[in-house]
C-alpha cells in the first residue's frame, strides 16, 4: 500500500498511495511486459502458470513460520507473534479514514480457527481530532516487526476481504532495516491488496527508490462479476535472490525480475522483510465511506505460513 507523499514519522507505516493508481499500472505493466515471456532464472523461483498441486510444504518447502489463528472466541492475536501498530493519520499516508487499535473489538480470534480484522463505527479518546474522515471508525493492523522476519522464501495467507467501496484490505511485508533506512529505502512486498472499488481484482506490488509512489506490479481479475470477497482465496508470493513472484489460489499472475531493475529503480529486496495484515478504510485510492459503506467491514484470515526452500 503506498503513499503519495513520503512518510515523515514511523519507519513501519506504508507509502500513500496515488488516486491514479490505473494509469500507473498501465505504465508499469507496459515497462514490464516482456517479463511474461521470461523463463525460469536458475534461482529456484516459479516459472510461469500454476503451481504444482500440492505444494505446501512438502514439495520443496520447509515451514519456518506460521500462525493458524487457534483460540477462543474473542482472544487477541498471540503477542509472541504479532505486534499492534495504532494510530490514525498522517502515520500511515493515503489520507486514510481509520484508527488503528490494539482491541479485540478490532482485532481478534474468531473461535473457528481464524483472525478477524474489524473496522467499524466508533469513537474513542484522542480521535477527535482526526485529519481525514469522520473521526469515527477503528480498525487494526498487525506486524510481526520485532517477532520474525524472513529474506527469501514463500509467504501465503488465505484470507475473505471485505465488501465495501470503501475497504482496503492488504496483506504485505516490509524491509526489517527500516530502523536504517526508511521507506522507500527499506523495501516493500505487496503479496495483496484488494480495493473496493475494484472487488473483482487483486494487486500485487513492490515498492522501492525510483519506484515508491506508483510500483512495479500486477494485477489478477476474477472471471465477469465475481467479488473476492465471496469467498475465502490463498494469495501468496515467492521471493528469490533474483525474482518476485505473486500467485492467488496456487497460480502465477505476474513477476518481477532482479534483472528488469537498474540504478534508478534498485532492487532492494536482499535483507529479511516482517509480514503485516490490516484494514484500511478511505482515502485517495477507495474514496470517502459513505452512508452505503458496510460497517462493520471484516478481513477474515484462516492462516498465514511462511516457508524457506528444503
Amino acid at each position: 500500500m503506498h503513499r503519495t507523499r513520503r512518510p515523515t514519522r514511523r519507519p513501519t507505516s506504508r507509502r500513500p498511495r496515488t488516486a491514479s493508481r490505473p494509469a500507473a499500472w498501465a505504465a508499469a505493466l507496459a515497462l514490464l511486459a516482456a517479463c511474461a515471456a521470461c523463463g525460469d532464472d536458475g534461482d529456484g523461483g516459479s516459472g510461469s502458470g500454476p503451481r504444482a498441486k500440492g505444494e505446501d510444504g512438502r514439495n520443496g518447502w520447509h515451514l519456518t513460520w506460521s500462525d493458524e489463528f487457534k483460540g477462543a472466541r474473542g482472544t487477541p492475536p498471540d503477542p509472541h507473534k504479532w505486534v499492534h501498530d495504532t494510530g490514525g493519520e498522517p502515520q500511515w499516508g493515503n489520507e486514510e479514514w481509520q484508527y488503528y487499535t490494539d482491541r479485540t473489538a478490532n482485532a481478534a480470534l474468531d473461535g473457528k480457527g481464524r483472525l478477524v480484522l474489524t473496522a467499524r463505527r466508533d469513537q474513542l479518546p484522542g480521535m477527535a481530532d482526526c485529519r481525514y474522515g469522520t473521526c469515527d471508525i477503528t480498525s487494526g493492523r498487525l506486524t510481526t516487526k520485532g517477532k520474525f522476519a524472513q529474506a527469501y522464501g514463500k509467504f501465503e495467507a488465505r484470507i475473505r476481504v471485505p465488501e465495501g467501496k470503501a475497504t482496503l484490505p492488504a496483506f504485505w511485508m516490509m524491509g526489517d532495516n527500516d530502523e536504517e533506512k526508511s521507506w522507500p529505502g527499506n523495501g516493500e512486498i505487496d503479496a495483496m491488496e484488494v480495493a473496493g472499488t475494484e472487488p473483482g481484482t487483486v494487486y500485487g506490488t513492490v515498492h522501492g527508490p525510483g519506484y515508491a509512489d506508483e510500483g512495479i506490479g500486477g494485477s489478477h481479475e476474477l472471471p465477469e462479476d465475481a467479488r473476492y470477497s465471496e469467498d475465502f482465496h490463498t494469495y501468496g508470493v515467492e521471493w528469490t535472490k533474483n525474482r518476485v513472484t505473486w500467485t492467488v489460489d496456487g497460480t502465477v499472475y505476474h513477476r518481477d525480475l532482479r534483472a528488469r531493475h537498474d540504478e534508478k529503480h534498485p532492487w532492494v529486496f536482499d535483507h529479511p522483510f516482517y509480514l503485516l495484515l490490516n484494514l484500511a478504510v478511505g482515502g485517495v485510492w477507495t474514496g470517502s465511506v459513505t452512508s452505503s459503506t458496510p460497517l462493520p467491514a471484516r478481513m477474515t484470515v484462516d492462516w498465514v505460513r511462511v516457508y524457506e526452500r528444503s
